[in-house]
């Protein structure tokens, strides 16, 4: 039934039932009666409207940040979830092989810092101290080779071109010498700062890649953001599911039935007589005529088109309606998506 016409029909009564009243009592009636009357709420003061049962949360669609296949679906409609609780899980072996190759490389990043902070190691010290000792030898023999046959082709026993080979002999272990000692002193020197800046570089480097993979990871588990009850499941195991913005592709949804909500759409030439707190009460055909009684708790802040049709031959689809919402003192028995009548008592000035 139209919602003007409910609200015409009760003003007729109305009149019809103070036209009989007038008529049948005339001036006998007491003062008494006639304060009564006149403090009841009118019935014509009544707002009437379409509506829908909604949780408090509103309907939560819950999707994946990845696309991929699910591996399992964890929980069935009507199952209470905790928050954090998991509900569903893609096929993730790939992401796992990745992050277990950051693990790999920060492990590495880290040694490699941490023997520049630490040095060498007291057995590669001693190592190339032997390795100078044992070149400062073969150059003394290179030296005492080269100085006899010096004295030697001098004294015209031995040719100039021995007396050369002995001088190059002394030469080329003098050089393997002195790279000798350069090595013993870098083994022992202290790593200097700008190699241990560019390692704890590449540790951090590897430290994010590690978190990026994690994170990554973290996507192919689909948890419940609120404790709440679960509304429907639109997918199974082994099914592919996509995230995108145009055409989304919840996986479960989901509504905190604490308590209950009703959205009604509220006629535009009744927006002025709703305030915030005024009672309100809805009722529904499979309910008979039991009142669920609550009390308005918002008032949108701009008309918009219908949201709940009734479905009545006679029902104007082209009128504006305000979004308000009506939270149910009661009311569990009511399931959510329900279309219901619903009824605001404005409150008397």
């Amino acid at each position: 039934m139209n919602y003007k016409t409910i609200v015409a029909s009760f003003l007729i009564l109305a009149l019809s039932v103070g036209a009989y009243f007038h008529m049948t009592h005339g001036e006998s009636r007491s003062p008494a009666k006639t304060d009564a009357t006149s403090n009841a709420t009118p019935i014509h003061s009544i707002i009437a409207a379409p509506g829908r049962v909604e949780p408090l949360s509103e309907e939560i669609r819950i999707g994946s940040e990845l696309n991929g296949k699910l591996s399992d679906v964890r929980v069935e409609e009507g199952d209470q979830v905790a928050r954090g609780q998991i509900l569903a899980q893609l096929v993730n072996t790939d992401y796992a092989a990745q992050v277990a190759s950051s693990l790999a490389q920060v492990a590495e990043k880290q040694s490699a810092l941490q023997k520049l902070l630490n040095g060498s190691r007291s057995q590669e010290r001693l190592e190339a101290l032997a390795t100078v000792k044992q070149q400062e030898a073969v150059l003394e023999n290179a030296r005492a080779d080269m100085e006899r046959h010096k004295q030697l082709y001098e004294s015209g026993v031995t040719s100039r071109e021995d007396a050369d080979h002995y001088e190059r002999e002394y030469k080329v272990a003098k050089a393997a010498h002195d790279a000798e000692l350069q090595r013993e002193a870098l083994v022992d020197d202290q790593s200097r700062v700008e190699d241990i800046a560019s390692a704890r570089a590449d540790l951090a480097l590897a430290q994010a890649q590690l978190a990026q993979s994690r994170a990554i990871y973290d996507k192919t588990v689909i948890r419940a953001p609120i404790s709440s009850i679960v509304l429907r499941r639109y997918h199974r195991a082994g099914e592919s599911v996509t995230n995108s913005a145009t055409a989304p592709d919840p996986i479960v949804s989901l509504g905190d039935e604490a308590t209950l909500r009703v959205r009604i759409d509220v006629d535009e030439t009744d927006v002025a007589r709703i305030r915030i707190g005024d009672r309100a009460y809805v009722t529904a055909d499979a309910f008979g005529t039991r009142k669920f009684w609550g009390h308005i708790v918002l008032i949108g802040g701009e008309l918009g088109r219908k949201n709940v049709r009734t479905d009545e031959p006679t029902e104007r689809v082209d009128t504006k309606i305000l979004e308000t919402l009506v939270q149910l003192d009661d009311g569990h028995e009511l399931p959510v998506g329900l279309r219901v009548d619903a009824f605001v008592v404005p409150a008397q000035n």
